[in-house]
């Protein structure tokens, strides 16, 4: 059985279902759908959720109008005969005044996650519908029965697996499988989300659980790309990618695919492919555990990054500081007289800075990115760290990171000179 994620835009109108439900039911074969909320429409829930939170519940039952507005004329545009558009109304009208009734009470975060819920349950429900209008035998499977968090936030596999395989045990002999993506349980029973990564997440989480043959996130992009199409000419889609590579790419700058989201899959072996719904035809990238020896694949930029300099000796206190504020460090480069590090989160800059300067002087850079070349760069491919230097040799380069992963080597430079060098590294590696 496949896994086929779908996100918001892929859905995002009656249309765009249209084109996914006669994708996702080509091939005849038992699949398993993940589905994101409609495109704009988790933007709208955290609207209504702010106006509550400011105890306005006008202005929450404005945008709630409007948005209620907005899935009738789906619910017309979508079906065919009286009955489905009966069936699909009404439900949509029941989870419309589900959301009005929040504007009664008292409004805290657990409340937020709920109406947050809502639009993920919706595009499920639309899509299903939609199916077994055109006599396809497809079910909705509830993602709050099976998907949920540990005490960590992380999320349960053990759990999932168990719940789902039942689940499925249930409900055997149908062609489509729908669920929703993002949203789960947490372990106290409340509605929650996935945070990182969201509904592709739960694709990868899904597919561990159930041994899938291979993961497909389906996007309006062909794949991930060797560089950012947005700032360099000539970029092309990477037709096959490590998981590790792949996690490299998303962590420094590819939006494609969150680096975190992939890791039930690589570790259960299972293939992830990356497709693009508006050119289903087109391979896209295959994300596996196979290392394509002496090739670099990539480079990703990540921009907002802060350098700091520290002259100290206490290293351990060093990192536990940052620990202590919930900041991630992305590179790190030691002397004896030394330590410099870049960050891309400074909501807690200045109190970090203020607890480092008990153990030493720190500076700040400001305005700062991260630049990261991909591929096979272990140590013992001769020469391959120089191809990449030697494509920066026109640009300041402030930090180098290499021998950290067998996968990545990554400079941090001003954002001023990032197109110059994103350009420059695709000239090299990619255009010659």
């Amino acid at each position: 059985m496949k896994v086929m994620k779908f996100g918001g835009t892929s859905v995002g109108s009656p249309e765009r279902m249209k084109s996914v439900c006669q994708l996702v039911t080509k091939s005849g074969e038992p699949t398993f759908i993940v589905l994101s909320a409609m495109s704009g429409t988790t933007n709208s829930l955290v609207e209504i959720s702010d106006y509550l939170y400011h105890k306005n519940p006008e202005g929450a039952n404005e945008v709630i109008n409007r948005l209620e507005e907005k899935y009738l004329s789906h619910v017309e545009e979508l079906y065919s005969t009286d009955e489905y558009k009966v069936k699909t109304r009404e439900f949509i009208l029941g989870e419309f005044a589900y959301l009005r009734s929040f504007t009664k009470e008292l409004f805290t975060s657990f409340e937020e996650k709920s109406i947050i819920a809502q639009g993920e349950i919706m595009s499920t429900n639309m899509v299903v519908n939609y199916l077994q209008e055109q006599g396809i035998n497809a079910i909705l499977l509830s993602a709050l029965d099976f998907m949920r968090t540990d005490k960590n936030a992380e999320p349960d596999p053990n759990y999932i697996k168990e719940k789902l395989t039942k689940v499925l045990e249930e409900n055997e002999g149908y062609q489509i499988y729908i669920t929703q993506g993002f949203i789960c349980r947490n372990a106290y029973g409340e509605i929650d989300n996935l945070q990182r990564g969201g509904s592709d997440y739960t694709a990868s989480l899904i597919g561990a659980a159930i041994g899938a043959d291979e993961i497909q996130i389906w996007t309006d992009i062909d794949g991930m790309h060797n560089n950012d199409p947005r700032v360099v000419d000539k970029t092309e889609a990477v037709r096959q990618l490590h998981f590790e590579e792949a996690a490299e790419l998303a962590y420094f700058g590819a939006k494609i695919l969150h680096p975190t989201c992939v890791q039930p899959a690589k570790f259960a072996g299972i293939p992830v492919r990356l497709k693009n719904t508006m050119d289903p035809d087109a391979p896209g990238t295959i994300i596996d555990n196979v290392t394509v020896k002496g090739k670099i694949k990539a480079v990703a930029a990540k921009d907002n990054i802060s350098r700091m300099l520290l002259a100290t000796g206490f290293l351990r206190k060093v990192f536990e500081i940052f620990e202590s504020y919930q900041t991630a460090i992305d590179m790190v480069a030691t002397s004896e007289v030394g330590v410099s590090m870049s960050i891309d989160n400074d909501a807690h800059l200045n109190d970090i800075v203020d607890e480092l300067k008990k153990y030493g002087t720190v500076t700040v850079d400001s305005d700062m990115c991260i630049i990261c070349v991909v591929g096979d760069l272990d140590w013992s491919n001769v020469g391959f760290e120089t191809i990449a230097t030697d494509a920066m040799k026109n640009i300041p380069v402030r930090m180098i990171s290499y021998g950290g992963s067998n996968y990545n080597i990554s400079f941090l430079i001003r954002e001023a000179d990032k197109q110059r060098a994103l350009q420059s590294l695709s000239d090299t590696l990619f255009n010659k």
